[in-house]
């Protein structure tokens, strides 16, 4: 059994402003280690479960943030930024059997913790086929052409009862309870790294690859920035068009062809983003 955990930041235990995670800063330091904590509680977790296998892919920032060194010795991770399928990078070669978001959160325009949907600010809704999408939806959506049950997700409340409508079925850890976008109450690492392992060993059971959901498809997404310019920017992305001042929209065969045009979507904002005024 293989297992990839898909690791983002902003969910992590004790996590709940932009020092937090921002590489560089004295609080991202702290963080890390409170972030690798529940990523190795997971790991743990799912070898107590039965796993063989379990590859981190970096999912946060610059993709740079765990300590490898206090990560279990059985786990592998990938590290770095420029992958193909980004956060869920790994699930392509056609042997996982289930795949873990840790450190989800809530997204863009949502309530929750740091909520947001690849950029920090400058997109204030994204929508998959009308649906209000977070990154987990999106990324759920991705996996599933895979045949990849999502089966464990962690973050704040917020982030769970989201996952109710991408994974059902997957078991939810909450490590902190959402306030505001900028602050939570927080449960201790030494709990939610308990928590966390012992979801993910009862997680292992549902690690059962299935038929990849293809014909899913056609995929709609659109694309809510907060300036008009955004929105005119991402257009020279091909098949991308304004619906609207602020608004872009495209449709993709595929959840593949579908993140790979939303992430040069999202690269070609954030470029057009100045200093101050956005």
């Amino acid at each position: 059994m293989k297992i990839v955990i898909s690791a983002d930041m902003e969910g992590a235990t004790g996590v709940t402003w932009p020092a937090d995670v921002l590489p560089g800063t004295p609080q991202w330091e702290r963080c890390r280690a409170l972030f690798t904590s529940d990523v190795n509680a997971a790991v743990l977790g799912f070898l107590d479960g039965g796993a063989d296998e379990v590859l981190i892919n970096e999912a946060h920032w610059t993709m740079r943030n765990l300590l490898l060194e206090n990560l279990d010795e059985r786990a592998q991770m990938i590290t770095g930024r420029h992958k193909t399928l980004s956060m869920v990078e790994g699930v392509q070669h056609g042997d996982v059997d289930g795949i873990a978001f840790v450190g989800y959160h809530t997204g863009a325009g949502m309530e929750g913790v740091l909520a947001h949907t690849y950029l920090a600010n400058s997109i204030t809704g994204v929508w998959l086929n009308g649906r209000r999408a977070s990154e987990g939806l999106l990324n759920a959506a991705l996996v599933a052409e895979y045949g990849i049950p999502v089966v464990l997700v962690t973050g704040d409340d917020l982030t769970c009862e989201d996952a109710l409508g991408y994974a059902p079925e997957a078991l939810k850890v909450a490590v902190k309870d959402h306030v505001s976008r900028y602050a939570a109450v927080c449960r201790t690492p030494a709990r939610t790294a308990a928590d966390i392992r012992a979801a993910a060993e009862r997680a292992a059971a549902l690690a059962v690859r299935h038929e990849p959901a293809a014909g899913a498809g056609p995929y709609t997404v659109r694309v809510e920035f907060d300036a008009e310019h955004l929105s005119m920017a991402a257009t020279v992305v091909p098949g991308v068009a304004r619906t609207g001042e602020r608004t872009v929209e495209y449709t993709s065969d595929t959840m593949y062809e579908g993140i790979r045009t939303f992430k040069a979507v999202t690269t070609i904002a954030s470029a057009a983003v100045e200093e101050q005024y956005g």
